[in-house]
């Protein structure tokens, strides 16, 4: 019997009300695997290849024919608008199934939820924090909900494996399975994953099943890409125009001219076009919209533009959701990494990438939001650069992010390759949150039990007893944790405050947000008090506030014309591997050319080949950039450029990454670039102890409750998680 004849009649009677014309590869793959093994599954293609389908259907299948005790399928996701859009999908799918579908958050029907409870069953949908406080909180109706529980869907596997959320998930997945006896099989869908084999051990962990990862031939898809330029001058004299005999005939006004080019070939080519503006930070994309908007009131075009990024409202994020899904709407939405994940938000035109995308990983997720329901995907890049003809540094006229875009371009589109993601196996801040989590839920436990209980977990497998015994003693000390007369442990004065906060499920870093209201609607968050008067940007508006409340963290604000600027403390980091840098130096030493770039950018390209060539920094570990500066090329990633720069400060010699995503480092020295040469041969040829290494007394590891950590295991998370000598000497020996 083929695949469509196995599947459940509702599914069959809904491939033909859509008008499928065949199952997917993917889908007939996920059939078989779901069907004739007891297997994870985990299914990465591209997106709108068809993964959620091909997980449901088989799924659904299962559930109809032989429908479970309890909520018999559960699809977790990280975020909220992803559930309320698959809901959505879902509901209409189901229609004459009699398998109910709903969805648990912070914002759902909180008489559904009370009904599931009460009669569990069918499909469902959650995140890992309303799951964790199930877990933690409800556990006898956890009992009763998912005692016969066949399948967990986990969306975008590649953000959880790349986040503290991922581990999170993994632990409470656990809890679960060892409150209520089951194992549920676990299917993990994902666009973009460099690795399978450790994306499989990641969603297989705490299961021991097997986990089979199809692969199917999704054929050659074409792409259209365009890389554009344009230039700010940054001094004064570049922006002269002399004559032959040198005398100035003409000076421009400022050194923006290639800014305000930008915002007006952006608005050219963005008209009438469904398109998605995607920039590396929420304070751009706040200016270029805003700039955008400006432009269309001159030309007294539609208002058509829209931001979406965490910190706007869920109400205006969703209106411009649904607005991008119209397909009547030529919406131009500026967005950040919120709408890189799989919300459905229609048939684009075409996405725009301004600046160099950060990683391979987000161009492949964001190339993969245009070009759905048939279109050849389009992604234009712009790239604004500041020229400053006159610097002394023979490297300052090189645009390494001009040279970046190339080497992501190339490396994804030629060869698939994808960042792997590294594991995080010394996670003592998630170590903590679910030491308290398990103490919360099930009160009074031996230090025993408790050990037992939390480093069985498969995410804590890599943390020894004695790093545990050192972290619950902390936790005591602190008073986080409390000795009883029985001699077991309980949560202390401190602990309770953390535990009873509403923060406490949340395991990734968050600022202290104020709300910021125009009357009684709600226009997103802001991390800074602006004072009476002061005006600034969001949601692609200009604000002025006109009260505060600081007690309420809110801001009143009234609507004002014009540009605004706005800036938060924190957006999102970026590690360079590798593969993707020496690629960067592949196209520096190669001769081809590229179709996709622009007039302007193929002159630029070959201008930056031969500063590199001259420079020597494409044969030598060392380039003199001054008298006692110099410049490190190892072609290395972040990771282990880094573990380079302490190796380095072992012996005295201290240097620095000049920006975020640098591919040197930066080197003070008051000897020749021979005996640094010889120096930095000679680290890598000996055996390097990094715990000797002159780190930090305070190790930056970025995360939650790390505050609560002892400084030792900090230090040890980020030697073991972050620095890789092996990897270092593996690249350059």
């Amino acid at each position: 019997m083929d695949i469509f004849n196995r599947l459940a009649p509702f599914i069959q009677d809904y491939i033909y009300q859509e008008k499928w014309d065949e199952l997917r590869g993917i889908q007939i793959a996920a059939c078989e695997v779901i069907f004739d093994s007891d297997d994870n599954l985990l299914l990465s293609s591209g997106t709108a290849s068809g993964k959620t389908e091909a997980a449901f259907l088989p799924v659904l299948t299962e559930l109809y024919n032989n429908p479970s005790k309890s909520v018999g399928v559960m699809y977790v996701s990280p975020l909220k608008a992803l559930i309320n859009d698959q809901f959505k999908r879902l509901e209409q799918l189901l229609i004459d199934s009699n398998i109910p579908v709903v969805k648990w958050h912070g914002d759902a029907s909180q008489a559904r939820k009370e009904d599931l409870t009460k009669n569990p069953e069918g499909l469902l949908q959650i995140t890992p924090e309303s799951l964790e406080s199930l877990v933690t909180n409800k556990r006898g109706a956890c009992l009763k909900m998912f005692s016969d529980l066949r399948f967990i869907i986990i969306d975008e596997v590649h953000h959880f494996m790349r986040d503290a959320r991922g581990i999170q998930l993994l632990c409470v997945l656990e809890r679960l399975q060892k409150l209520t006896g089951i194992i549920p099989r676990r299917i993990g869908l994902s666009a973009t994953l460099g690795n399978l084999e450790t994306a499989a051990s990641w969603l297989n962990t705490g299961t021991d099943r097997n986990c089979a990862a199809p692969v199917t031939d999704e054929g050659k898809k074409r792409v259209r890409l365009h890389v554009e330029r344009f230039v700010n001058y940054a001094d004064k004299r570049d922006l002269e125009e002399r004559d032959g005999s040198g005398n100035v005939i003409k000076v421009s006004e400022s050194g923006d001219i290639g800014s305000r080019e930008h915002f007006e070939y952006l608005f050219k080519a963005t008209l009438d076009k469904k398109t998605i503006i995607f920039t590396n930070s929420r304070e751009e994309t706040e200016f270029i919209l805003a700039n955008l908007r400006e432009i269309a009131i001159k030309n007294k075009a539609p208002d058509v533009y829209r931001v979406h990024h965490g910190n706007v409202s869920a109400l205006l994020r969703e209106t411009t959701e649904d607005e991008m899904k119209a397909d009547d709407e030529r919406i131009v939405t500026g967005a950040t990494v919120t709408l890189e994940l799989g919300i459905d938000i229609g048939s684009l035109d075409q996405a725009v990438q301004v600046g160099a995308p950060l990683n391979v990983s987000s161009f492949a997720q964001r190339l993969g939001r245009c070009g759905r329901r048939g279109q050849v995907p389009q992604l234009l890049f712009t790239i604004v650069e500041s020229i400053q003809i006159n610097t002394s540094d023979i490297l300052g006229p090189i645009n390494w992010e001009l040279l970046r875009t190339i080497a992501i371009i190339e490396i994804y589109t030629k060869e698939h390759w994808i960042e792997p993601i590294y594991p995080h196996y010394h996670a003592y801040n998630l170590l903590y949150h679910q030491t308290m989590s398990h103490l919360k839920g099930n009160g009074e436990m031996s230090p025993a039990a408790l050990a037992q209980a939390i480093l069985t977990l498969g995410c804590f497998s890599h943390i020894s007893k004695d790093d545990y015994r050192m972290l619950l003693e902390h936790m005591i000390n602190i008073d986080h944790l409390e000795r009883t007369e029985r001699g077991g442990v309980i949560i202390g004065r401190e602990g309770e405050k953390i535990i009873n906060s509403h923060k406490f499920l949340t395991v990734f870093l968050t600022p202290e947000y104020l709300l910021v209201k125009d009357e009684n609607r709600t226009i997103g968050t802001v991390d800074k008090v602006y004072p009476i008067g002061v005006r600034f940007a969001l949601a692609g508006q200009a604000w002025e506030t006109v009260d505060v409340n600081e007690k309420s963290k809110v801001i009143f604000v009234k609507h004002v014309p014009g540009i605004s600027l706005v800036d938060w403390d924190i957006d999102f980091d970026v590690e360079l591997h590798t593969v993707l840098v020496q690629r960067i130096k592949d196209v520096l030493k190669s001769d081809d050319t590229y179709p996709y770039l622009s007039e302007r950018c193929s002159p630029r390209l070959e201008e930056i080949r031969y500063i590199a060539r001259n420079s020597g920094i494409l044969e030598n570990f060392v380039t003199q950039l001054s008298n006692k500066k110099y410049a490190i090329f190892p072609w290395v990633g972040t990771r282990q450029l880094l573990t380079l720069h302490y190796t380095l400060l072992d012996r005295g010699i201290k240097s620095k990454l000049p920006w975020m995503t640098c591919v040197f480092l930066e080197v003070v020295y008051t000897g020749t670039a021979e005996s640094l040469n010889d120096l930095i041969y000679e680290i890598l040829n000996s055996d390097v102890i990094l715990y000797d290494l002159p780190l930090p007394e305070k190790v930056q590891v970025r995360g939650k409750y790390n505050e609560f950590i002892p400084d030792e295991l900090l230090k040890k998370q980020f030697v073991e998680d972050y620095l890789d000598f092996e990897g270092l000497k593996n690249a350059l020996l």
